[in-house]
């Protein structure tokens, strides 16, 4: 009697443990139809804001309760085809040739990033595409998790799949971080020069270019040797890349 008691008393905390995890599995896939349903609405709707502007107004806010963000949209004609040039030149050289995803740079930048942990080393190297990065301004956080990176390369394929090459670049240049509380081409453009996006020069875009790894640390120190090597660089990169 003892034995069937057990028995059945085993079965039912299975029971319970298998339905905590369908219950989990379809929230898991909900969440990622209320993802789906984001990206197609982004293809067609401007964002008011992104996961890291919220996530980086609250850090100011901290400190200073009033604190508020620069951001100005701008549509894809209103930006400087200088600025759309230097950016895929500085971050995403095959952007018009690929799916979202450059598979031999994540292979290269995990190896490197492997050497720098284990000499103890804090720069790493990212090799993400503009529509990854995208996916993580828009909807993720900046933590460094292989959960986060898995939900960041469902997302890519997303918007690969919904939107147009030029979407996912307008969306980019305007959630984009530049700065302290800066995002969006517009509003980096009249932060550092005083101009709007239209009228970036190729000096001015390729610097804004060579900014984005580190947009909060160029905000501060804008006169670097690296930063006016890479904007050099940058510059001449400009008459080669293609946009869509």
């Amino acid at each position: 009697m003892a034995t069937r008691r057990s028995a059945g008393g085993h079965w039912t905390v299975k029971r319970t443990i298998l339905a905590a995890l369908m219950a989990l599995l379809c929230l898991a896939i909900l969440y990622e139809l209320w993802l789906f349903c984001m990206v197609v609405w982004y293809a067609h709707r401007n964002p008011a804001s992104s996961s890291v502007m919220r996530e980086q107004l609250a850090e100011l806010r901290e400190d200073n309760p009033r604190a508020q963000l620069k951001f100005t949209w701008a549509d894809y004609g209103q930006i400087s085809s200088n600025l759309k040039r230097a950016v895929i030149g500085a971050e995403d050289s095959n952007f018009l040739e690929h799916d979202g995803i450059e598979w031999e740079a994540m292979r290269k930048a995990w190896e490197y990033n492997q050497k720098q942990a284990e000499e103890g080393r804090a720069k790493m190297r990212g090799g993400s595409t503009i529509t990854q990065q995208l996916a993580k301004n828009l909807f993720l956080s900046g933590s460094r998790t292989y959960l986060r990176k898995g939900q960041e390369l469902i997302l890519t394929f997303m918007i690969e799949w919904v939107m147009t090459k030029q979407r996912i670049l307008e969306l980019y240049l305007n959630v984009a971080e530049w700065g302290v509380g800066i995002f969006g081409a517009e509003a980096a453009s009249q932060h550092y020069f005083n101009v709007s996006a239209a009228r970036l020069s190729p000096t001015q875009a390729a610097r804004l270019a060579a900014m984005l790894p580190n947009p909060r640390y160029y905000d501060k120190h804008r006169g670097t040797t690296y930063l006016n090597s890479r904007t050099g660089i940058l510059q001449r990169r400009i008459p080669q890349a293609e946009i869509p």
